[in-house]
């Protein structure tokens, strides 16, 4: 009998031991470095899969409908094109920079809260996360620009879908609907001297109907709600390990001159 109450409490003893192991592994995982690598990823993910998608869209609607004569918009093509390599790296780069900043929250949250012994804070761990806030300061100043950028092809598309709809509005009560026309000249896209340049009236609803305009539209819709969902993951980040530096730099005030 007291052999079994004493494998007993062994037993209880090992469970309360596990479960409190359990307890600290789970203090140190860094919850807002989780939560801003899982938004960064998803966001990336829809800005760049979306983009590349829609800016391919965006460039059948262009030599179909507004410009014909491929040298008027060899420029722009080109540009696209660009873009789209731009997309590739930065699909690439945030891929790897999400997980170095997801292992630097593992480091810094658990020197923070002192879970591990071996995990100390040193000059050139200061350094690493000092260079990590200021990087990322950097660029979510840089995807602000981008998440800007990004909504300008959703202003262009919703005032052509916005004419579209007037267009095909019983309410309108229009006696002449080819007066109303779209002139993508106008916005810069391709040169004034290309042809046709604009689509009014009922080519203008036929552009609009066509499955290229509508997925086009909702795809740049869905990409300037990832670039904002990326900003949001960064000002995250920007939180976590700007807390995580000023900690780490307050427990280790002593000049490190000194133990020498």
């Amino acid at each position: 009998m007291e052999t079994s109450s004493e494998e007993n409490q062994n037993q209880r003893q090992d469970k309360r031991g596990c479960f409190e192991c359990c307890i600290k592994c789970l203090g140190g995982v860094p919850y807002a470095s989780l939560v801003a690598t899982i938004l960064c990823f998803s966001g990336v993910a829809l800005f760049c899969g979306c983009g590349h998608v829609a800016l391919t869209g965006t460039v059948a609607i262009l030599e179909t409908h507004f410009s014909k004569v491929t040298s008027d918009h060899a420029m722009l093509s080109d540009i696209i094109q660009l873009m789209q390599y731009v997309i590739y790296g930065i699909a690439s780069f945030f891929f790897l920079y999400g997980i170095i900043l997801l292992a630097e929250g593992f480091y810094t949250t658990s020197a923070v809260k002192e879970l591990h012994s071996e995990f100390k804070t040193t000059i050139c761990g200061r350094c690493i996360s000092g260079m990590f806030v200021f990087l990322t300061y950097i660029l979510g100043i840089a995807w602000l620009g981008v998440f800007g950028f990004s909504a300008v092809p959703v202003f262009l598309f919703y005032n052509m879908w916005s004419t579209c709809a007037t267009i095909k509005s019983p309410m309108a009560n229009l006696t002449d609907i080819d007066s109303i026309c779209v002139d993508v000249r106008q916005y810069g896209i391709i040169p004034w001297n290309a042809t046709p340049g604009k689509a009014c009236g009922s080519t203008l609803g036929d552009i609009c109907s066509t499955s290229e305009f509508y997925l086009s539209y909702h795809l740049y819709i869905v990409a300037c709600a990832g670039a904002g969902a990326t900003v949001i993951a960064l000002l995250i980040y920007m939180m976590a390990t700007t807390y995580n530096f000023a900690v780490l730099k307050f427990k280790s005030r002593e000049d490190c001159c000194t133990k020498f």
